[in-house]
């Protein structure tokens, strides 16, 4: 994959992820609606292709004032893996320099890769989690609106525990991946479905669509590396 084609492939998979959440802020105050009705109309032209550099600076612009009137990224990793993969886009957009524009998009594929990794390791370490608890306290008190049916997994004790350890296993042994394109794609679909999972069943739809925007930079890197 070209740098260019990986680079505008994360343009348009996060102007997509931007437009879907801001879809859900536009029957809130109005000053929320404002924001997020310039960011949907900010996506469209780049999805367009039209002015990317000042489209960019501008999606950063309103990202820093949604951070200030919520106080912070409210949605938790989703919220600052989307400011992570805008910023590095713009920093891309407005630096000249072929050197430091592919410096800046390998720094955005580590961090991504990196991020399953730490989430793994922060898992292993956390006895909830080996036991098999922490994913059964998901399933039981999830503050989203699951189905009966779906809590009743929080009683599997054994098949909680399970899958526990192979979100633990698969997170940390992500980094492995970058050995083979092969092993990357298998990975990346792996983690794809996750997500996917995860916003089917709870809701977390804005993890999916964020996540893939960063997947053409580690394919990128990959690239590079091996």
């Amino acid at each position: 994959m070209t740098f260019d084609t990986a680079l505008r492939a994360s343009e348009i998979l996060m102007a997509l992820a931007f437009i879907q959440q801001s879809a859900e802020h536009l029957t809130a105050a109005p000053r929320e609606r404002i924001i997020f009705a310039l960011r949907i109309i900010l996506s469209a032209l780049l999805l367009a292709h039209l002015q990317t550099a000042w489209v960019l600076l501008g999606l950063l612009v309103l990202g820093l004032w949604a951070l200030h009137l919520f106080q912070g990224p409210y949605n938790g990793g989703s919220d600052r893996m989307s400011l992570l993969i805008l910023a590095c886009l713009c920093a891309i957009a407005w630096v000249p320099d072929p050197i430091w524009q592919h410096t800046i998009y390998a720094y955005l594929g580590f961090q991504v890769g990196m991020s399953y990794f730490i989430s793994g390791w922060v898992k292993l370490k956390n006895p909830e989690w080996r036991s098999g608890l922490a994913l059964a306290d998901v399933f039981h008190f999830s503050a989203y609106p699951v189905s009966e049916d779906l809590r009743r997994w929080a009683n599997a004790h054994r098949i909680l525990t399970l899958l526990s350890w192979g979100v633990i296993l698969f997170e940390v042994l992500f980094p492995l991946a970058f050995l083979s394109q092969t092993l990357l794609m298998i990975a990346l679909i792996l983690a794809a479905g996750f997500h996917l999972s995860n916003a089917c069943l709870f809701g977390l739809n804005r993890f999916f669509w964020i996540w893939l925007a960063a997947y053409p930079a580690i394919l990128w890197l990959q690239d590079r590396l091996i």
